[in-house]
Order: C-alpha cells, then structure tokens, then sequence
C-alpha cells in the first residue's frame, strides 16, 4: 500500500482579489491588505480568507511506497502554481496512494480543487467515485468516511468539530517535534521576502508531523505492531539522516 502525507502552504491570491474589489494599481501587498479588511468585516475577527481566494505557494509530501521513504517539496522553488498541483494529482494517477492529512478536507483538498478548475488540471483518479474503478464506490479519495483520504483532524477528532486540535499540539503530545517555533501565518511575509526555499522547508515539517502521527494511528488501530510501528519510525529517522537538508536534520535533532 502507498501513502502519501502531505500539506499545502498557501498566500493571498491578489490577482483573483484585484478583480473582485477594482485594485488596479496597488502592490500585491496592498491588496492583500485589503483582501484581510475585507474578510475581518465579514468574520468580525479572523482575517483567514476563504478557500477560493488562496493561492498554492507549496505543497510537500511523505511518500511510502515499496521499501522506500521520500520527504520533499513538489516542483522547484521558482516551478507555477499549476505546475505544483499537476504534480500532486500525477502523484496519485501514478500510485493511488492512501492520502493523509490534517485538516485536509476542510482546508487543503478543497484550495487544490478550487486551483485545479482555474489551471484545468486533469486527475480522473482523483475524481473517481466509481464510475471507472467499482472498488472506488466504496472507498474513494471524496467521501469524508472513507479512509482512501484520511484526515487524521477529522477522524480522531470523531468529526467532532468542537473536539478538533492543532497539528502543532499533537505532534508534541506524541513527542514529535511540531512546528518548530513557525506558524503558517508567517508564509505571506516570507513569500514577499523572496523566501520561499523556508516556506517549502516549513511545509516538509509540517507533512513529516503529519505522517508520523498516522504511524501512530495506524498502531492503535491495529495495523501496526510495536515492532512493525518501530521499523517505520527507524526508516523516517534513517531518511532524515541521509537527507542532505539543514531544516530535516534540525527536525530530528528535536524528535525524542
């Protein structure tokens, strides 16, 4: 069985907010201004903007897949959004992984679902509900219950909204590292400072807690064993060791 963990990092998506409220000729950071005010005045607090005005900056992944672990960013630091999203669904056309998550079906599948109608990125699999595979009537990557999507918030949480917690949190209640002093609040500022080599950094982290945790899941529901759970924890320690990366080096540095 493939798994495939993974996070997205997202930024305003100016171009979209430009149109929708006559911008022309402010800064994109102006217009991000503008786009936070305007959501404050809807939400009378957050100025989180909802899911179709939010642009895909990175998406990071966990892949297991045979004897094998992978930690690593889609794309190139300078690759387009469409670019991006291409290779996610690509991913899934060409191992139909089990996809995990935190919070994935309230937040990143549907960003992805909102930038893939923009860029019309084809992923058939992904759509599938039954029509082509029959076993996808039963578990396919849509369905909240199903576990071909597993979003580990969802599910622990008994889908239970008031029982939800930070990915942060839990990580750390487990004794994994969690975010390491970062918050995905800070992407916006990084990307306009040129940094997005840290913002696909901080979004491996974040698919690294992700998939450590789902280790844990999959121990408590039966699938692994001390020994089998030891073994794939071994394998994520010995791939960070390997890795030639600063920021996966400090993640294990911090693991207990």
């Amino acid at each position: 069985m493939n798994i495939l963990a993974f996070d997205i990092e997202t930024i305003p998506d100016v171009d979209t907010g430009r149109k929708l409220h006559g911008l022309d000729g402010l800064s994109d950071k102006d217009v991000a201004q503008v786009m936070f005010a305007k959501r404050r005045e809807q939400t009378g607090e957050s100025d989180f903007l909802r899911h179709h005005l939010h642009r895909v900056a990175a998406i990071s992944a966990v892949l297991r897949t045979g004897d094998s672990l992978r930690v690593w960013s889609l794309g190139e630091p300078d690759s387009s959004e469409a670019e991006l999203i291409q290779r996610f669904f690509d991913g899934i056309e060409k191992y139909t992984p089990v996809l995990v998550s935190w919070n994935g079906g309230g937040f990143d599948l549907p960003v992805l679902h909102y930038r893939s109608l923009k860029y019309g990125v084809a992923a058939p699999r992904y759509w599938d509900t039954g029509d082509n595979d029959r076993d996808f009537k039963w578990n396919n990557y849509l369905s909240r219950y199903h576990a071909r999507h597993t979003d580990l918030m969802d599910v622990l949480s008994g889908y239970q909204p008031r029982a939800t917690a930070p990915l942060d949190e839990i990580a750390q209640l487990l004794g994994f590292p969690g975010k390491l002093g970062r918050h995905g609040s800070e992407v916006w500022g990084q990307f306009l400072a040129g940094k997005i080599c840290e913002i696909r950094d901080y979004c491996e982290t974040d698919a690294l807690n992700t998939y450590l945790i789902y280790l844990r899941f999959e121990l408590i529901r039966g699938n692994l064993d001390e020994s089998g759970w030891q073994r794939e924890t071994d394998l994520v320690r010995k791939t960070l060791r390997d890795a030639d990366k600063p920021h996966l080096h400090a993640f294990l540095d911090a693991w207990k």
